[in-house]
Parts: structure tokens; sequence; C-alpha cells
């Protein structure tokens, strides 16, 4: 079977980036010796999505974020923990005013209690609080990254009024389309009309090679951003509508660059079996490079995630004889692969596995 047919979809294709943006990143150049990527997929704002994000950032500020659990942390939570006193004190005489109720601003101390994550405790009918650590600033730099393998006509007129989205918007620090490298001289990419300051990644999902066909330029995540509503009549000789758009506000902006860290943080890019039918007999993984991907037996290729669900035809339950001891029921195979990945996935995150 050659590797074209493994890696034929943009499921598999936008594993293999996110692998080697794991062990790779950046494109050109090279990290600061304490500085490190987190790398997750599929993740974004209601509006947006991208297809892999990499959150830049370093080792000591990532060994801070892990004191506060592998669960990510809302914008209440985030809210909660840097304005925490580090003494005893009433909650409300220490936290700032809110603009929601108080009841609300309770619920979120008692989850951060459960968490074990804040100092809680009754002083007669008042609840008091006390920091642990303080939140760390722990984003450098935010990445997104659109994988298109086969960059056809559809797919080049779909990205187009993505990637001007995501330059005007400056939510992330760098945008990068990155595609199948092939045999030409110049990308085909190269001649599609993208933002300039959109970067082009050529990578070979076989062999992990790389190249950077256009740098990225850097974009000003720091200020406010353009927020394109409507594009106009861009797409039409006929429509010459203006297009429209919105401010967003920088302190808008750092909220959703911290809340997309935050579900990068908690998901990582290896989640993705935890929505396909690993308790499928035909449900396995294979080794490449050192990494383990998804595999049917049934299909005999990397499946995707859409196809891999109590949906597809040639889905059938494990065997009895493959469930492990103990209860409720362990599993098989695919257990013990959702098992790996979740290692895996932790080891990313600095921290040991419980």
């Amino acid at each position: 079977m050659t590797e074209q047919l493994r890696y034929g979809s943009e499921f598999a294709f936008e594993l293999r980036v996110c692998y080697w943006a794991e062990r790779e990143w950046p494109p050109a150049g090279t990290l600061g010796d304490d500085t490190v990527a987190l790398v997750a997929r599929q993740l974004g704002t209601k509006r947006r999505r991208w297809d892999t994000i990499v959150v830049e950032t370093t080792r000591e500020a990532l060994a801070q974020r892990a004191q506060f659990g592998a669960k990510r942390l809302d914008d209440d939570l985030r809210a909660l923990l840097r304005s925490a006193p580090d003494q005893w004190r009433y909650y409300r005489d220490a936290l700032p005013e809110p603009d929601y109720p108080w009841r609300y601003v309770r619920e979120t101390i008692h989850e951060a209690d459960d968490r074990g994550i804040l100092d809680v405790r009754k002083s007669g009918n008042r609840i008091e609080i006390r920091r642990q650590q303080r939140y760390p600033d722990w984003v450098d730099r935010l990445v997104a990254i659109e994988n298109k393998p086969d960059l056809d006509a559809s797919a080049a007129s779909a990205l187009q009024p993505q990637l001007e989205r995501d330059v005007a918007m400056g939510l992330a620090d760098e945008a990068w389309v990155a595609t199948r490298a092939t045999d030409d001289v110049v990308s085909p990419v190269l001649f599609e009309d993208l933002p300039v300051a959109a970067g082009v990644l050529e990578l070979d999902p076989a062999t992990l090679s790389s190249s950077v066909a256009w740098h990225a330029g850097t974009l000003d995540s720091g200020s406010f951003g353009t927020r394109i509503t409507d594009r106009g009549g861009a797409d039409s000789s006929f429509d010459r509508s203006a297009a429209t758009f919105e401010y967003v506000p920088a302190d808008r902006k750092s909220t959703l660059r911290y809340r997309i860290a935050e579900r990068a943080y908690e998901r990582g890019w290896r989640s993705f079996v935890d929505t396909m039918r690993h308790d499928c007999r035909w449900f396995g993984a294979r080794e490449r490079d050192g990494q383990a991907l998804p595999w049917c037996d049934s299909y005999c290729r990397v499946q995707t995630a859409s196809e891999c669900s109590a949906s597809c035809p040639a889905f059938e339950p494990e065997p009895p004889a493959w469930r492990q001891h103990g209860w409720p029921i362990e599993g098989g195979p695919g257990r013990r692969i959702k098992q790996l990945l979740a290692a895996r996935r932790a080891r990313t995150r600095g921290r040991k596995k419980s």
C-alpha cells in the first residue's frame, strides 16, 4: 500500500502536520532553548475554527500552568485566580465587582475549590478565599495553520476569505497554510490569490520533510482587530456592495487567545480518538516515525473521524474475549490505544499522567 493512499485524506494529513509541528516547529529557524510548542487541532472561536493551533510558551510557564491541573480553565476561573488575594479575605472584598450576579461568582469559587486550585473556607456566614498560585501569563505566541493537502480550485476559493479574515482579525500571531509538497518548481498554492501575510508550508506527509514556500508575516495580536462581517461584492463582478466590519478590542482578543490556549492545553491533537469508535474490532493503530495513527483493518487505511462512527457499515463491537478484567468493562486494543495517546498527551503538557 502506497504512502499516498495512507495519507490521502485531509484528516490523515492533518495528523501528520500536528506531529511535524510538535517535533519541528517553527518552519524556519529555531525556538529558544526554553521555548516549547504545544499543538492542538480543530480549535478556534464560534466564528472561526482552525485545523491546527500552535501555542508557543516556555517550559517554566508551562510548569506553572500545570499546577492548575489538566482541565481547561474557563474565563470565570481565570479571572478568579488572577484576582484572588494572597491572604484570607472575604470574596466580595477581594474580587472586583462583577457585571453579573454574585451567586455565579460563588459557583466559580466552589468549582475552583472542588478542583483543588483555590483555598476556600467559611468564616461564620462568609466565604473567604486565598490564592494558592497566581495564574500565569503563559501564552507567548499563538499560530494558526490551515491544512489543505490538495489545494484545488474549490478549496482555494474557500481558503482565501478565511485567511483574509484571519489577517484582519489578528487573533493569532501568524497564519499559515500547510499543503502537500509537490515536484513543481513553484508551489501551486502560490498562484492563488492569498493574503501576503499568510505563510505557505509544503510538507511531505510520508517523510515529514518540509520547506517554506512563503514566509508568514507577524500579525498585530496585541492591538485591536478588525472582524470582517460581510465581504460585500468581493466574490462577484456584478455585486459592488461595500464590505462591512467591526473592531474588536485588544482585551477581548486577549480573552479569546487564552480561551483557545486553555482548550489546546486540555485537548492537544491526539484527542481525536475520543470521538472515534475505538471499541470496534477493526480499530487499531499503525506506527509511523514514532507516531500512532488510527487504522481501520476493514478499510485498510487511516480512517477519518467522521467515518469511524456507529453509522459505519463495517462497525462491529469487540469480541468479549478481547475485553480486559475489571469493572466497568475496560475494553480491548482500542481502549489501550486511547490510554497510550492520553499518556503522550499528558507528557506534552509537561506533567506526569496521574
